[in-house]
């Protein structure tokens, strides 16, 4: 037998596989895995061309897959200017002036990051931003993507006044005077972002694989971008795919989903199948729809089957914003499922999951059921009447499992907001992996963090991973916590099979070698110890795209 390539020895090695099931050795040759045992199994595969590496008892692992991640987006934040890593207004505002001084020739000042909690209401002003910014535009995204900071030079040249109304699909914060105040939720970014300059594609290319660096950094070898299209200030991503694919530079495996414009209908089918055919080139393959049905909770644009609550208990007249109206969505997704095209949807609410359900359902009693692994996003709050449709239909559970924890977001500006008992119906992964369903998992960085382990973390404790905390609380739901081997699965295989990557995922002999090696074996360690575990090497087909400084 010829030797091997490279051999990971001295385990553990956690498969992914059926019965989870573990090794000590994995041989890769050509890209391939060619033997998954035991150190004996692989030692006559060992020549002076081998690499070795001893995992001296720490794991190798699949390759993670972020089935829901938009690493553009995440790398134009880091090179604008990036709120992320802060937390208070008062930061916020030093980080932008400081970013508008070094950047004096730039039209608009552009970045994002900031937390709703940070502000009352989650809603910050343009008074306070006009401090800062004064002489130029400033479009300024939240962490989630629903919403933008804007200041008055923004308001002025968009044209936003008193007088301006709420577009369908979005809302201006507006002052008691009804004067807006400078936030923008949901569709009413456009008002404002269809006046930014247009990001070039050298500029998105530079994004892209600075992203794909941060993630192959967190031992991420593939992904599903959730947007590709225009959408927000950053530009369609696709050209860059194609052109990062063309070079050879996109390392890891993409699975891009082109975006449904709400503003749009039917007709819009034509254009998406073209550009599924043109949009394809090496690891880069745009094969899935994304439909986002509707907001979030916190700005109360999420779609819910009741209305919001008012903080007291009392019911208002706002059940939040169905992006795609049901009758065009069922249409919408039976004739796109019979093109072969996957869909993945956004619902954060009670009613836009159901609505979605309900699209996959049509499609089903129309086509037939076919392989596309059609997946649902996020669910925040899904019915327990919907809990079982997820397995009957065979829709994916995409989780964001990072989210499942109390923090000031959560307490301040959402758990008042349910009420009881939708309060309770938040992040079911328990119930779900109960009911049958497949689970995949994803970040949405640059929404959240893009690590694995932290939201790994928090879907085994319901509790923040170290270092994530921002305050003391008590663990989220407890009884929908799942088990950790259910939790690196889901973000291994699960979001593998979402991805149509059915070559990775699991370690096993025949599947491409895209691996991960930590710097220790959690299953070793007491669960709240999870989230500190950190990613040593990435391996993509066998050849090393991340190496830590103490790998």
């Amino acid at each position: 037998m010829p030797h091997a390539d490279l051999v990971f020895t001295g385990g553990p090695v956690f498969t992914a596989d059926a019965v989870r099931s573990r090794a000590s050795a994995v041989a890769v040759t050509d890209g391939r895995i060619v033997a998954v045992g035991s150190d004996d199994d692989v030692r006559e595969l060992i020549g002076s061309r081998t690499e070795v590496v001893d995992l001296a008892g720490r794991m190798l692992l699949p390759g993670f897959q972020d089935a829901h991640v938009h690493p553009v987006w995440g790398g134009l934040d880091l090179m604008r200017c990036d709120l992320a890593p802060l937390g208070t207004e008062p930061e916020y505002l030093a980080r932008i002036a400081e970013y508008a001084a070094e950047h004096p020739d730039d039209e608009w000042v552009l970045g994002g990051g900031w937390q709703m909690s940070a502000f009352p209401g989650g809603t910050p002003t343009a008074a306070s931003l006009d401090r800062v910014v004064p002489d130029r535009p400033a479009f300024l995204p939240n962490r989630d993507g629903h919403g933008a900071w804007v200041n008055s030079a923004a308001l002025r040249l968009a044209g936003i006044d008193r007088n301006t109304p709420d577009p369908a699909d979005g809302r201006i914060e507006r002052d008691a005077d009804g004067n807006p105040s400078g936030t923008l939720h949901e569709g009413a970014m456009s008002l404002v972002n269809r006046h930014l300059p247009e990001t070039s594609l050298e500029t998105l290319t530079e994004a892209l694989l600075l992203g794909q660096e941060y993630l192959h950094s967190h031992g991420v070898t593939a992904w599903q971008d959730a947007i590709v299209g225009s959408y927000g200030d950053a530009g369609d991503p696709g050209p860059a795919y194609l052109a990062a694919a063309a070079s050879g530079k996109l390392t890891a495996r993409v699975v891009g989903a082109l975006w449904w414009d709400r503003t749009a209908g039917l007709e819009q089918i034509d254009s998406l199948v073209d550009r599924r055919e043109r949009y394809r080139g090496g690891r880069f393959a745009a094969s899935s729809i994304k439909v986002m049905q509707d907001g979030v909770a916190e700005n109360f644009t999420a779609s819910m089957l009741e209305p919001y609550c008012d903080g007291h208990g009392h019911f208002t007249d706002n059940s939040g914003i169905s992006f795609v109206p049901p009758e065009i969505l069922n249409e919408a997704a039976t004739r796109l499922d019979a093109l072969d095209f996957q869909l993945h949807f956004h619902a954060i609410g009670d009613r836009a999951v159901r609505e979605c359900l309900d699209a996959v359902q049509h499609a089903i009693a129309a086509n037939g059921r076919g392989d596309n692994r059609h997946h649902i996003a996020h669910l925040q709050v899904v019915h327990p009447d919907d809990i079982a449709r997820f397995r009957e239909l065979g829709v994916v559970a995409n989780m964001q499992s990072l989210w499942a924890a109390l923090e000031p977001q959560m307490v301040e500006l959402t758990l008042p907001f349910l009420g009881s008992p939708r309060d309770a119906w938040q992040y079911p992964f328990g119930d779900l992996l109960r009911s049958g369903a497949v689970l995949a998992a994803g970040s949405d960085w640059s929404v959240s963090t893009p690590d694995p382990l932290a939201a790994i973390h928090v879907a085994v404790n319901r509790k923040a991973a170290p270092g994530h905390e921002e305050g003391e609380y008590d663990a989220f739901l407890p009884e929908q916590a799942i088990d950790l081997a259910t939790s690196l699965t889901a973000y291994t295989a699960g979001s593998a099979f979402a991805n149509h990557l059915d070559d990775t995922g699991t370690i096993a002999v025949g599947k491409l070698a895209d691996l991960v090696v930590l710097d220790r074996d959690p299953f070793a360690a007491p669960a709240s110890e999870i989230g500190a575990t950190r990613v040593l090497q990435t391996f993509v087909e066998g050849e090393r795209v991340y190496a830590s400084s103490d790998a």
